[in-house]
C-alpha cells in the first residue's frame, strides 16, 4: 500500500484515463439515435404523439418489468406527479432524505407538501432504515390510520427512498417502515436504470418509482423522466394529469381537472428508444470501469472505492471514491487538483436541509447524511472513458 497523498491520487487517475478533458458523465451517442431523430422529423411527428413515445414506455416497462411505465417531461416532474397522484396534499409532510439532489425535494414543495428530513448512511448512501424506525416512535401518533407528527400536528403521508448514484439503498426494510407507519412509497430511482435488488429493479417496490433520462444519466432522452408503477388506476390518473386533464374526444377540448403538460415528446424519445437498446453494454463498460479504477485505487492508504453489497447490483452510474475520517481535510484540495488537471471530480450535494429554502424545515439528525457529504467524491464516469484505457 502506498501512503495517501493528492498527487498520487490525480497521478493514478491520469494515468488510468490519460489526460483531460474528462467530464463527470456524459452521453454516448451513435447512428442509431441520429436515425430514429431524423425519423421523426421527416414524418412530423416531433410532439407528444407518435409511435415513438409508446416504443420508449414499451421498453422501459419491460426492461424494469415493472407493470405500467408512462414518460414525462424530466425525473423531478415524475416525483411530483407520482406523489400528486397517490395523494399527497398541501402542508402534509413527506419523508425525504437531506442527502439528495434537490430536484427530489423541489417536488415536495410544488405541491405545497412540508419536506420533513430524515438521514442516511455510509453503507448504502440511503436512508438509514433503523434510526427512522427509532425517531418515527418518538414523533409519531396514529389518529384515523394515518401517521400524525405531534410536533406539528400534520400528517405525515408518503417517504421517498432515493437510490444514490445509481446503488440500492435498503428497499425492502424502507417498505416494511412504510407499512408501519401507514406511508406512501415514492423511489427516487432517478440515477437507477439497470439496477436491481434482489434480481428485482429498483423503482418497482414502491407504489411508485421515478426515473429520469437527463443528458448525464446512463440513457438519455435530453431531458425526460418516467413513472414506474404496478396499480392501473395510479398509472391512468398519472396519465390523465400530464396530458392536461383532458377528457378524450374527437374535436371538443374538455378538461375535467387541473392538468399539466408534462408527456415526453417523440424528439425525446425516439433519442430514449436508440439509447436503450444500447443498456446492456453501457452497463458492462461501467463495470469495467469500476473494476479499473479500483485496480488503481486499492493500494493508496486512507480511500476506498464504493461498490455494490451482496444484495444489489448497481449500475454504477458515478464511481465514488470514500475517504477515510482522517483525510476528510484533503477533499476540497483533491477535487480542485482534479479541476487543474482538466478532468472532473464532484463531492455529493450539499444537504438539502442546509439550503436557505429549507432551513427551518423539520428534521431528524443528520449525522450520517454529513458524513457521507464529507467523505464521498464523485469520479469521472462516462461509459465511453474504458475505451480511452489501455
Amino acid at each position: 500500500m502506498e501512503k495517501f497523498s493528492i498527487t498520487l491520487i490525480i497521478r493514478s487517475i491520469e494515468n488510468l484515463l490519460g489526460k483531460g478533458p474528462h467530464s463527470l458523465h456524459e452521453p454516448s451517442m451513435g447512428k442509431k439515435e441520429i436515425q430514429y431523430v431524423s425519423d421523426t422529423i421527416k414524418k412530423n411527428f416531433v410532439s407528444t404523439k407518435g409511435i415513438y413515445v409508446q416504443k420508449f414506455e414499451k421498453k422501459i416497462k419491460n426492461y424494469t418489468k415493472a407493470k405500467y411505465a408512462i414518460s414525462t417531461i424530466n425525473g423531478t416532474k415524475a416525483i411530483f406527479i407520482a406523489l400528486k397522484a397517490l395523494g399527497v396534499k398541501q402542508n402534509e409532510e413527506v419523508l425525504v432524505p437531506a442527502l439528495t439532489f434537490v430536484g427530489t425535494v423541489n417536488a415536495i414543495s410544488y405541491l405545497g407538501a412540508e419536506p420533513h428530513f430524515v438521514d442516511s448512511n455510509i453503507k448504502d448512501f440511503g436512508i438509514d432504515c433503523n434510526k427512522l424506525e427509532n425517531y418515527l416512535k418518538k414523533i409519531v401518533i396514529f389518529k384515523k390510520n394515518k401517521s400524525i407528527n405531534k410536533k406539528t400536528g400534520k400528517i405525515i403521508r408518503a417517504i421517498i427512498p432515493v437510490h444514490v448514484f445509481g446503488h440500492p439503498c435498503d428497499i425492502e426494510n424502507i417498505i416494511k417502515l412504510a407499512k408501519k407507519f401507514r406511508l406512501k412509497v415514492v423511489e427516487d430511482a432517478a440515477e437507477c436504470l439497470g439496477s436491481f435488488y434482489k434480481n428485482k429493479h429498483l423503482g418497482t417496490f414502491g407504489d411508485a418509482g421515478c426515473l429520469s433520462f437527463n443528458g448525464n444519466k446512463i440513457i438519455t432522452t435530453g431531458g425526460g423522466g418516467a413513472v414506474l408503477s404496478k396499480n392501473k388506476k395510479l398509472n391512468d390518473k398519472i396519465k390523465h394529469l400530464i396530458s392536461t386533464a383532458k377528457i378524450d374526444h374527437e374535436w371538443e377540448y374538455i378538461h375535467d381537472d387541473i392538468g399539466y403538460n408534462l408527456r415526453l415528446p417523440s424528439l425525446n424519445a425516439a433519442l430514449g428508444l436508440a439509447q436503450i437498446s444500447k443498456i446492456n453494454n453501457f452497463l458492462s463498460l461501467k463495470k469495467k470501469l469500476f473494476f479499473k479504477y479500483n485496480r488503481i485505487l486499492n493500494k493508496i492508504e486512507g480511500i476506498k472505492l464504493f461498490k455494490e453489497n451482496k444484495y444489489s447490483k448497481s449500475n454504477y452510474w458515478l464511481q465514488t471514491l470514500i475517504l477515510d475520517n482522517k483525510n476528510i481535510p484533503s477533499k476540497n484540495k483533491l477535487i480542485k487538483a482534479s479541476h487543474n488537471k482538466d478532468f472532473y471530480m464532484r463531492p455529493a450535494w450539499k444537504l438539502i436541509s442546509d439550503l436557505s429554502p429549507y432551513k427551518k424545515k423539520q428534521r431528524m439528525n443528520l449525522e450520517g447524511a454529513r458524513e457521507i457529504y464529507k467523505r464521498a467524491i464523485n469520479l469521472p464516469s462516462s461509459q465511453s472513458l474504458i475505451s480511452k484505457i489501455k
